[in-house]
C-alpha cells in the first residue's frame, strides 16, 4: 500500500483585494501521480507556491512523511526534497549541464579553491543512469533542445533527493515522441516511491499518466477522483462548473472573397519562398512540427525578424515592413507564444498595458496623458474580453494566464487592427478559458478581423479553421480546406520532407 507523502487541509491565502485560497486540501502518496485540474486563477499556481516556499500560507496545516512542518521559504522546501519544475524551464544557457544540475553544490578539490570538473561530470553521469538517459554532462544548455532541457530540469531535481516532484505543464512544447520519453521517466520515478504532481491543460494526458486528479475552482477545493472512474467530460464539467462545447467549428459564413494580405516568395535564414493570402473575417490555421517555421512566419510578416527576399500587400498595396511599427502601422497586430516575454509588461496595470499600442490617441498636446479616457477605454475592453481583475489598475503579474492572453488580445483590440496573429494562442490556457478565446476569435473574425492562427494541438487547428496551412523545414508543404482537414492529412503534410532532387 502506497506511503502517505503528503497532507495540506484547510489551507487559506490571501493578496490585497483578492482571495487566492480558501480551505483547501490536497494529499499525496508516494509512487503517485496526483494531478491538479482548475482554470487559470483556480489557486493551483498559489497551492504550489505555498508547498515550496515562496508564498506563506495564511490557515491550514502541511503534513509531510507524518510530520506537521512549516515551509517558510524555498530552502526549508528543498530541505525536505520538494522540488518544482517550472513551466518556464529555469537553466543557464552559458553554463554545461553538469554546471546547472549542482549549480551552488560543486565538488572541489583540495583546500576548496577549485572546482573538481571530473567529479562533477560523474556524479552527473551517475544521475542520468537512473533516469536512463543520453546526454553528455559537458553539453552546453544552449545546444540542447527544449525536451532534453526538460530532462535536465528532472535530474536537477532530483539531485535533491526530492521525495516529491511537482511538474508545472511539463510536455507544452514537446513533440509526441519527447512526451513518451517523459512520461517513461516518469513511470520510473514511480517506481522509485517519488510522488508527482502533475499540473497540466492537456486533458488527454490524465488517463494516461496519472492516478488521482484534485480539481480547484475559484480557490476552493473541489473534489478528487480516481483517475480511472471518472471521465474527461465529468472532469470539465467540475472544473469550470458549467458545460463546455467542445464540438465548435469555424463560422464559414463569416469569410469573405477580400484578400486583407497577400505574402509572395518570403525568404529569410528560416523561410523558403513563403507565399500565402488571408482573407477578411477568415481563420488560417498554421500547423506543423516544432522548427517546421510557422513563428518564424508570423516574425517575419510582423516585422521582428527580417527578410531577404519577398513581397507582402496589405489590401491589395505593397507595402514595406521592416520592424513592429511598421506592421502595427499597417493594421497588423501579434499576439505572440510567449506573453509574459513579448506580448507583456508584467509589473505595469491593466490599464497601460491595453491602451499601450494606442498611446497616441491618449495625450494632449506637449505629452499630457488622458488619464481618465485610458481609464474608461480599458475598462470597456476588459469587460468585453471579460477579463477577471479587481480593476483595470491591478498589476498584470497577478492575473491568471488566460486573463494575461485578453489583455494582450485587448492591446490589439484597442489598436483596432485588422489583420491578427495569434501565435499559440492558448497555450498554458485551461479548457475553459480556452472556450473563451475560441468565441472571441469567431467573433473577430465576425466583425471582419483576418486571423492566422498558429498552434501545436491539431484539435485546436481543426477547430478553428477554415483554412489550414502546414509546414514543414521552413516551407508551405500543403494547405487544406476545413472540409478536407483532418490530423492524417495535416500529419502527412507536415512530414512530407523535400525529395533528393530538390536538393541537387
Amino acid at each position: 500500500m502506497s506511503e502517505d507523502l503528503l497532507r495540506m487541509d484547510g489551507i487559506s491565502k490571501n493578496f490585497p483585494g483578492v482571495r487566492a485560497l480558501s480551505n483547501v486540501h490536497f494529499d499525496l502518496n508516494s509512487g503517485e501521480v496526483h494531478a491538479i485540474l482548475g482554470e487559470n486563477g483556480a489557486g493551483k499556481s498559489t497551492l504550489m507556491k505555498i508547498l515550496t516556499g515562496i508564498y506563506e500560507k495564511d490557515e491550514g496545516t502541511i503534513t509531510y512523511c507524518g510530520e506537521e512542518v512549516e515551509i517558510t521559504n524555498m530552502q526549508v522546501a528543498q530541505d525536505l526534497g520538494i522540488s518544482i519544475i517550472h513551466q518556464e524551464l529555469n537553466l543557464m544557457p552559458d553554463l554545461t549541464v553538469a554546471q546547472n544540475i549542482f549549480i551552488g553544490r560543486e565538488p572541489r578539490r583540495k583546500l576548496g579553491l577549485f572546482l573538481d570538473e571530473q567529479e562533477l561530470n560523474r556524479n552527473t553521469l551517475s544521475l542520468f543512469d537512473q533516469l536512463n538517459l543520453q546526454i553528455n554532462p559537458k553539453s552546453f544548455v544552449s545546444e540542447l533542445s527544449v525536451a532534453k532541457q526538460q530532462m535536465v530540469e528532472i535530474a536537477k531535481a532530483l539531485s535533491f533527493r526530492s521525495k516529491i516532484l511537482i511538474m508545472d505543464e511539463p510536455t507544452a512544447a514537446l513533440t509526441n515522441s519527447e512526451i513518451d520519453r517523459l512520461f517513461s521517466i516518469i513511470a520510473d520515478l514511480k517506481k522509485q516511491g517519488v510522488g508527482i504532481i502533475y499540473i497540466s491543460h492537456r486533458m488527454e494526458e490524465l488517463k494516461r499518466i496519472t492516478d488521482r486528479v484534485t480539481i480547484l475552482r475559484d480557490g476552493t477545493y473541489i473534489d478528487t477522483f480516481q483517475t480511472k472512474g471518472v471521465s474527461i467530460d465529468q472532469l470539465i464539467t467540475k472544473m469550470v462548473g458549467r458545460k463546455i462545447d467542445q464540438q465548435l467549428k469555424p463560422n464559414v459564413e463569416s469569410r469573405t472573397e477580400e484578400v486583407v494580405l497577400d505574402v509572395r516568395q518570403l525568404c529569410n535564414r528560416e523561410l523558403e519562398h513563403v507565399s500565402f493570402h488571408l482573407k477578411k473575417g477568415e481563420i488560417v490555421g498554421f500547423a506543423g512540427l516544432m522548427g517546421a517555421g510557422r513563428t518564424e512566419v508570423a516574425r517575419a510578416v510582423f516585422g521582428a525578424d527580417p527578410i531577404t527576399s519577398g513581397e507582402i500587400y496589405v489590401k491589395g498595396k505593397k507595402v514595406t515592413i521592416k520592424n513592429p511599427n511598421d506592421a502595427v502601422r499597417h493594421g497588423i497586430g501579434y499576439v505572440s507564444e510567449d506573453r509574459k516575454q513579448l506580448g507583456l509588461m508584467v509589473d505595469m496595470d491593466v490599464k497601460t498595458n491595453i491602451i499601450i499600442s494606442s498611446i497616441k490617441h491618449f495625450l494632449y498636446p506637449f505629452g499630457w496623458t488622458k488619464d481618465q479616457e485610458m481609464v474608461e477605454t480599458a475598462r470597456a475592453v476588459s469587460e468585453q474580453l471579460t477579463i477577471k481583475t479587481p480593476s483595470v489598475h491591478q498589476q498584470v503579474k497577478f492575473l491568471s494566464g488566460g486573463n494575461q492572453q485578453k489583455v494582450v488580445i485587448a492591446k490589439w483590440l484597442t489598436r483596432d487592427c485588422d489583420i491578427l496573429i495569434f501565435d499559440e494562442p492558448t497555450r498554458g490556457i485551461d479548457v475553459g478559458a480556452k472556450g473563451e478565446i475560441y468565441k472571441l476569435m469567431n467573433e473577430l473574425a465576425k466583425q471582419g478581423k483576418a486571423i492566422i492562427m498558429i498552434s501545436s494541438e491539431l484539435p485546436e487547428i481543426l477547430r478553428m479553421s477554415h483554412r489550414v496551412i502546414v509546414m514543414c523545414e521552413g516551407r508551405i508543404s500543403g494547405e487544406l480546406d476545413y472540409e478536407n482537414a483532418s490530423q492524417e492529412a495535416i500529419m502527412t503534410y507536415a512530414t512530407k520532407r523535400k525529395s533528393m532532387e530538390e536538393f541537387i
